[in-house]
């Protein structure tokens, strides 16, 4: 069953969706062992991990390199992307940017 049609039957079963942060191949691994149902790969990579003051220093290269490796240690998980800061100011930049995040990313 396709991952989202996975999720409207939880929802029509009233079943609880489990959902953790990842940022690297490793920690997806895991959580994808562990049968999380999805993956959230959000800016806080910024500060977490990269080191940065804030997450609106993330670049969208940033997170598209943070998916990919997401994607690689979790590849039958669902993996959401965060839009970093300023990518989505207009509706063409928004569809991009989430373009680019999926193409990181694809789900097979």
């Amino acid at each position: 069953m396709r991952l989202l049609a996975r999720f409207a039957e939880m929802k029509r079963k009233g079943e609880k969706i489990a959902m953790l942060t990842a940022y690297d191949a490793p920690q997806a691994r895991a959580q994808e062992a562990a049968g999380i149902d999805a993956i959230l790969v959000g800016d806080s990579v910024g500060v977490t991990m990269l080191g940065y003051a804030s997450e609106r220093e993330v670049t969208l290269a940033d997170m598209a390199h943070h998916v990919g490796a997401v994607r690689r240690g979790a590849p039958d998980t669902f993996v959401i992307g965060d839009l970093p800061f300023a990518t989505y100011d207009t509706v063409e930049q928004g569809l991009a940017s989430a373009k680019a995040l999926q193409a990181a990313g694809p789900m097979r």
